[in-house]
């Protein structure tokens, strides 16, 4: 449920529509075909505002949130570039914001990487002491992807509003789980993506200011739609289903938040009784449906293996044909060996309370029975602090 989601069933019904009769070029301005599809576009793009309560003009379509934050990214600094020159993020950002941020130190642009607290969270002191002159972006990501930490976005946006520097978020995991308004939070940019809230694949928007009015360099040019800052035929069937599972994100708000938080405690609580575990992030600021435990002693590829029949995880689903350890864990400060045996959960709307006690009861017996298998954890029972041991090289 972290790395996607199944689409809704009346989320399909609306697109249906639109690979039969809808068919129109939205962009088609001299007859019906191109008017009705048009006035599908706009309602879908009014439902997407509505979640954070934005004008439905500041919405700006685009293929998901990887193409977004790559806009927003590369965009504003390219735009501004004669006077500012810095960016400012968090080591914790996902993979496309980081990447991003390195190709433009090719380009010449300076990057602080922020480094945050053991337990997830950006240090606000240190953010506001990093902000520069000529820094015109400041990006840091509101629900961690592989950890499930919600920053203090509101605290950040202040910051960046007091020193007149533009504040993008990528929302891909926030947006229409956690409240979020973009005025209450001065947020100018923020990054969606439509998979990750019951839509379809493919799809996602972007957020941009229009007042004060935020400018930034298009990365994709060519007829002009979506206000110039993102060309190209727009795919109403797509859009329909976005727009669609914006709206349900609302009306289904309080059912979603109070199933997935009940199914969260349940899991956690039971994994959590099982000794030498910890859970990864900030209990406090938390977004439950995202839960990333560390089993020590164990191989986070050997757990995931005997888990064939349960998706899992051991980081971000971009990431996860990497033998890596993850880079988000190594920021909290975890050593290659519990970033290695560190397993994420997911949970949405269609979670079910017997999919959780399969889970719970499947990790317990497997986690007793890789560990038995272990050496390491023979020592630990016999009270034998691994710390304190000089292991010798072959």
């Amino acid at each position: 449920m972290q790395a996607t989601t199944p689409t809704d069933p009346r989320v399909l019904d609306v697109m249906l529509n639109f690979f039969t009769g809808l068919y129109g070029n939205p962009h088609s301005r001299t007859h019906a075909y191109g008017w009705e599809t048009d006035i599908e576009v706009e309602k879908a793009r009014k439902h997407i505002a509505d979640v954070i309560n934005a004008d439905p003009k500041e919405i700006i379509f685009t293929s998901g949130a990887t193409e977004s934050n790559n806009m927003c990214i590369k965009g504003v600094p390219r735009f501004y570039k004669s006077t500012k020159k810095h960016i400012i993020t968090a080591q914790t950002e996902h993979k496309c914001i980081l990447n991003s941020a390195r190709h433009l130190q090719d380009e010449g642009f300076e990057v602080t990487y922020l480094p945050v607290k053991p337990d997830g969270l950006v240090d606000l002191e240190l953010l506001e002491k990093s902000i520069r002159k000529d820094t015109c972006l400041v990006s840091i990501m509101s629900v961690n992807n592989e950890i499930g930490v919600v920053q203090p976005i509101e605290e950040i946006g202040r910051i960046c509003k007091k020193h007149k520097v533009y504040f993008h978020s990528d929302c891909a995991q926030a947006y229409g789980k956690i409240p979020l308004d973009v005025n209450k939070m001065n947020i100018d940019l923020m990054s969606i993506s439509s998979h990750k809230i019951y839509g379809p694949k493919g799809m996602g928007a972007v957020y941009v200011r229009r007042r004060p009015r935020v400018r930034l360099d298009p990365i994709i040019t060519g007829g002009g739609q979506e206000r110039g800052l993102r060309s190209g035929t727009l795919a109403p069937p797509l859009i329909a289903g976005f727009g669609e599972a914006a709206r349900l994100m609302m009306e289904e708000y309080d059912y979603d938040s109070s199933h997935i938080s009940k199914l969260s405690n349940k899991l956690k609580n039971a994994l959590l009784s099982i000794e030498h575990t910890t859970l990864n992030g900030s209990p406090e600021h938390h977004y439950p449906g995202c839960v990333n435990i560390s089993f020590a002693y164990i191989e986070g590829e050997s757990l995931l293996m005997a888990l064939k029949d349960i998706a899992l995880s051991s980081g971000s689903a971009c990431t996860s044909a990497s033998l890596e350890p993850s880079y988000v864990l190594h920021a909290l400060g975890k050593d290659d060996a519990l970033a290695h045996s560190s397993i994420r959960f997911g949970l949405g709307r269609f979670t079910t309370e017997d999919e959780v006690d399969y889970v719970i009861d499947a990790i317990t017996h497997r986690v007793d029975f890789l560990r038995e298998l272990s050496p390491l954890w023979e020592m630990v029972k016999e009270g034998i602090d691994l710390d304190t041991i000089e292991w010798s090289g072959h």
